[in-house]
C-alpha cells in the first residue's frame, strides 16, 4: 500500500495525539514493496553493517542485505526514544517500501552505526535527517540499555541485533519529517502505551521498540531477548 502524508494539523484522540496520513491501494503501474529485496542494485546490497559478537565487540562489517537475510548476522544497531517535556512519546511509521516491518510503528528512530561512527553520532544524524530534529531541540543523549534479539518478519528478512538504546527529550518538538522514511506521526502517552496495549490494537510496533519499552519500564527480559554487556 502506498502511503501519502496529508497536510493537516495533528489531531488528539484521547491519550494520542495523531497526524494522519492518507492511502491509496497500489495500481498496476507500482512497484511492490518486495521487489526491492529481489533487485541486485537494492540499495542494501551497497552498504555494510558491523557484525558484533554478544558482548558488542566488533567482529569486522558484513554486507547489510547478508545481515538481513537467511539466518542472518548479528550486528550493531541503535533505536532512539524521543519525548517531549509531557512524557509522550513520539511514535513514527516506516515508509511502505521498507523491506523490513514496512508501515510499522517505531518508537521512534532505529538504523545502524557504520564502522567508527558512535551510537550517539549515529542517532543524531537519523534523527536529522529522519525528522529534521537538531542537536539544539535536546540536551543529554546516552546510551540508556542495551540488549541482543533475533526476530523474523514475513518472508522478506529478519533482525539479529545487539541494540542500544538512547533517549532524548525534546524542548522544541518542531519536525520536518523525511517522507521516503515516515509514513506517518503521533505522540502518544509512554506509561498509557504500555500499560494498555489493548487500547493500541490499531498500532503494529517494531519488535524492537516493544522490548526496549518494556525494559525501560521494568517489564524484565522477553522471550529471545538477551542483556547485552556493558
Amino acid at each position: 500500500m502506498n502511503c501519502i502524508r496529508a497536510v493537516g494539523e495533528t489531531t488528539r484522540i484521547g491519550k494520542i495525539f495523531i497526524r494522519v496520513t492518507v492511502c491509496r491501494r497500489m495500481s498496476a503501474d507500482d512497484t511492490p514493496a518486495g521487489d526491492a529485496s529481489e533487485d541486485p542494485a537494492h540499495e542494501n546490497a551497497l552498504q555494510d553493517v558491523i557484525a558484533v559478537d554478544p558482548d558488542d565487540d566488533p567482529q569486522g562489517t558484513v554486507n547489510r542485505l547478508d545481515a538481513h537475510t537467511g539466518d542472518g548476522i548479528r550486528h550493531r544497531a541503535f533505536t532512539c526514544l524521543v519525548f517531549d517535556d509531557h512524557g509522550r512519546i513520539l511514535l513514527a511509521q516506516r515508509a511502505h517500501d521498507k523491506r523490513l516491518w514496512d508501515t510499522c510503528w517505531d518508537g521512534t528512530v532505529a538504523s545502524h552505526p557504520v564502522e567508527g561512527q558512535s551510537q550517539a553520532a549515529a542517532t543524531r544524524q537519523r534523527l536529522e535527517e529522519e525528522l529534521g530534529i537538531s542537536p539544539d531541540q535536546y540536551g543529554e543523549l546516552a546510551v540508556t540499555d542495551r540488549f541482543e534479539y533475533k526476530r523474523y518478519y514475513e518472508n522478506a528478512g529478519l533482525e539479529w541485533e545487539v541494540c542500544a538504546v538512547l533517549q532524548v527529550t525534546l524542548s522544541d518538538v518542531s519536525l520536518d519529517p523525511d517522507d521516503e522514511e515516515i509514513a506517518g506521526l503521533l505522540w502518544a502517552d509512554y506509561e498509557h502505551l504500555h500499560d494498555n496495549p489493548e487500547f493500541y490494537r490499531q498500532l503494529d510496533l517494531c519488535p524492537w521498540f516493544e522490548i526496549a519499552m518494556r525494559r525501560d519500564l521494568g517489564d524484565g527480559e522477553a522471550e529471545g531477548v538477551t542483556p547485552a554487556s556493558e
